[in-house]
């Protein structure tokens, strides 16, 4: 939601009224950023640290969210629109355009990870590069298959969606590439991509309005700066600047696990550590004994944090992976689900990190290991600094509103 929340915030500062639709669960979060909010069926948290959300983290091919919930999360999509000039919708949330389709207005997508078909790299692989002529070929057409697999999934429910609610025809079996006549307003959507060129380099045969701006941030240190708690001040005061440990929304059935592991290789690498417990509350349970070791608090914005600490291990997710890269330290990534595993490789590509750890194969060894890894390696840690320093010059929030004006025509 970060990321998004930085763009609305960006859209609103150019003079925009914005609202934000999201799962009812994010409302005072949106709120926080003095946002309009339109709330989405389901409660993304609830949805995770149930036991199907359990069951996806750990890797199982569930359905966390099911039709019906999806029916009513595009009603309640429909509703908050009825009175959009502009729509923008996510990735996650792609039956936007078929409510601009309906109202007749401009749409865009707005995405944290690269979803243009290019022959650079596989669907959702793109930390894998290729100038093979034949590989890319085949990355490619995977776009095009991922998508077709995407519709037949979902074509029942959404031409439904499209015939009994928005009074629009169907869309053919082959999806909305093969329209026979596409209405003006959504046959060439324009993608502001939140992401750093510096991280993923731009492809060639990207469209011009594929917008790569840079990635989408919410400065918060200067505020929190008066309400961080004197105790935290206390840790990163102590002897040695800490490591912080966070995996966000990522929710698992044994915390205590995680937060045992993380604390014994601690112990092991002789240093301290900042967990930032999040959905998951790992670290709920740490003995007293160990609290010189390690502090433990819900969370911290990481513009504050990130720049006092040596290192961070953390899920993979794209807004702290933006993050950890501005800040210019190192990561340690420990993969649960979705992009995640593809961006603890884009990390070790980067020289900023060394192999990502599957959740499944997180121990104090691997953890230690990777720790020490990290701090060891100067090179690394010069890598990040360098990469931190070019990402600071970059502005993505101001490069997706200029982009978003210029396609809208509102500027020369």
């Amino acid at each position: 939601m970060q990321p998004y929340c930085a763009l609305a915030i960006g859209l609103k500062r150019a003079g925009h009224e914005v609202t934000v639709a999201a799962n009812e669960n994010f409302e005072s979060f949106v709120r926080e950023f003095d946002l309009e909010f339109a709330a989405i069926a389901g409660n993304s948290q609830e949805l995770l640290q149930s036991k199907k959300g359990q069951q996806l983290i750990a890797g199982e091919k569930v359905q966390l969210v099911s039709d019906k919930l999806l029916l009513q999360q595009m009603h309640s999509a429909w509703a908050a629109c009825q009175d959009a000039e502009v729509i923008i919708y996510t990735p996650l949330t792609n039956w936007g355009y078929h409510i601009a389709e309906n109202l007749g207005v401009p749409c865009f997508m707005a995405s944290v990870v690269p979803l243009t078909p290019t022959g650079s790299f596989p669907f959702l692989r793109f930390a894998r590069p290729t100038k093979n002529p034949l590989k890319k070929v085949i990355n490619y057409a995977s776009y095009f298959i991922a998508e077709f697999l995407y519709w037949q999934r979902y074509r029942k429910l959404l031409n439904e969606f499209r015939t009994e609610t928005l009074k629009l025809p169907p869309l053919p079996f082959l999806g909305s590439r093969f329209r026979r006549k596409t209405p003006a307003n959504v046959s060439r959507i324009p993608v502001l991509y939140g992401f750093s060129s510096h991280v993923i380099p731009i492809p060639r045969d990207w469209p011009s309005w594929a917008y790569v701006t840079g990635f989408w941030f919410i400065d918060r240190a200067e505020e929190y700066e008066d309400e961080a708690p004197d105790e935290l001040f206390d840790f990163l005061g102590f002897k040695q600047a800490p490591l912080c440990f966070g995996f966000g929304s990522m929710t698992m059935p044994n915390p205590e696990y995680l937060a045992y592991y993380i604390v014994e290789a601690l112990k092991k690498t002789h240093q301290g550590g900042i967990i930032l417990s999040g959905w998951g509350r790992v670290g709920r349970i740490v003995n007293p004994k160990d609290s010189r070791r390690v502090f433990v608090i819900p969370d911290v914005p990481h513009d504050w944090v990130l720049p006092q600490v040596k290192a961070m291990v953390h899920h993979g997710g794209a807004g702290t992976t933006a993050a950890v890269l501005r800040a210019g330290i190192p990561s340690v990534t420990v993969t649960f689900i979705a992009d995640q595993p593809v961006w603890g490789q884009m990390l070790v590509r980067l020289g900023v990190s060394p192999k990502p750890i599957p959740y499944k194969e997180v121990s104090v060894e691997t953890l230690a290991a990777a720790i020490e890894a990290v701090l060891g390696d100067e090179g690394m840690l010069q890598k990040a600094f360098e990469l931190g320093e070019k990402i600071k010059g970059e502005d993505g929030v101001a490069n997706a509103v200029e982009a978003f004006h210029r396609h809208l025509g509102l500027i020369g």
